[in-house]
């Protein structure tokens, strides 16, 4: 097989020849560059082989168009927070109008999406991260939102009305560029930042739009829970072909979690105990065991969010080996 077939059979739970799996992470040295970024995920997929490519931007460029400016402080994980938010006040919500996504900071993720999938025609699907409506709401206001929510929820209605267009135009010119499908990531739908009501009603409608938006032109619709305390059904729910979520530090585990969604699973490799602080060992280990919970069918083996760019060359170039896949030298990653 190659990388799309199998990661095709593995969406539709039938034999694979090998179990796929898949690493990402930040690049923070180059990410605000389109050539940059481009260049760094082909050189981090072509160090480890993964069967699908997830382009991960820089964080700020979902929301700097809006009014929220990137701090140059990176953390842990590789991502830069926003130093200052776009939405301050109850009134600031009026300012947020759909974008045109060419010439916004979605332009550095498309123009990156083309020279990976156009100019080096990549031998795996490529899906570029979409931040969910509500999601992105929380990060254009922080912690102001969950009041917002409650005392002004027409604007903030409105706010994810026009969110929710810009991300459907993205994810349209992301399909046309011949991208794979999307990595939709939700960090709305979890207890520790709303109820089920509020998912409900300001979360999964706009959540669904954007998906079935690409559904039926795409291959590969991943949705990927964020955090912990998951509204794990609700999400199971939503349309897609794979769901990823930490099932080594929240419920549901990888084999329950499959037995609630419709396609395949992604995970089951803990990207900070393991990948940082377990050996190589550990992680091929680790990597086996979600294996046998799954029968390796509806499986493709990845971390449970982004790879820190701590994580030890060593510690993937096992864990790519152990599960049948190729390593190149000359792919080996900027640090």
């Amino acid at each position: 097989m190659n990388k799309f077939e199998r990661v095709k059979a593995a969406l539709n739970r039938a034999p694979v020849d090998r179990v796929p799996y898949a690493f990402w992470r930040h690049f923070p040295q180059v990410d605000r560059s389109a050539a940059g970024l481009a260049q760094a995920a082909l050189r981090f997929h072509e160090r480890y082989g993964s069967d699908f490519i997830k382009l991960t931007p820089a964080s700020g460029s979902s929301v700097e168009d809006w009014g929220c400016v990137e701090s140059d402080t990176v953390l842990p994980d590789g991502h830069r927070p926003c130093a200052g938010h776009g939405v301050n006040s109850g009134e600031d919500w009026h300012r947020i109008k759909p974008l045109a996504v060419e010439s916004s900071g979605y332009g550095c993720q498309l123009e990156a999406l083309i020279r990976l999938i156009v100019d080096r025609r990549t031998d795996a699907p490529v899906v570029p991260t979409v931040m969910s409506p509500l999601s992105l709401a929380r990060k254009l206001s922080g912690d102001r939102l969950r009041q917002d929510l409650r005392e002004r929820p027409e604007a903030v209605t409105a706010a994810l009305e026009a969110i929710t267009e810009t991300l459907t135009r993205f994810c349209a010119l992301a399909i046309a560029e011949e991208a794979a499908g999307i990595f939709f990531a939700v960090q709305a739908a979890s207890h520790r930042f709303h109820t089920e009501e509020e998912y409900q009603r300001f979360g999964e409608p706009y959540d669904r739009r954007v998906l079935e938006s690409v559904m039926g032109r795409a291959h590969l619709v991943i949705v990927h829970a964020h955090g912990d305390e998951l509204m794990f059904d609700r999400l199971a729910a939503l349309p897609a072909h794979a769901w990823s979520w930490d099932c080594r530090a929240t419920p549901p585990s990888l084999g329950d979690g499959k037995a609630r969604v419709s396609g395949a699973v992604i995970g089951g490799l803990s990207q900070w105990k393991t990948l940082i602080e377990g050996s190589p060992e550990d992680a091929v280990a680790e990597g086996r065991d979600a294996v046998g919970e799954t029968d390796g069918l509806g499986l493709i083996v990845g971390p449970g969010c982004v790879i820190p760019p701590a994580a030890m060359d060593a510690t993937l170039v096992a864990l790519a080996k152990s599960l049948g896949g190729t390593v190149q030298l000359r792919g080996i990653p900027p640090a």
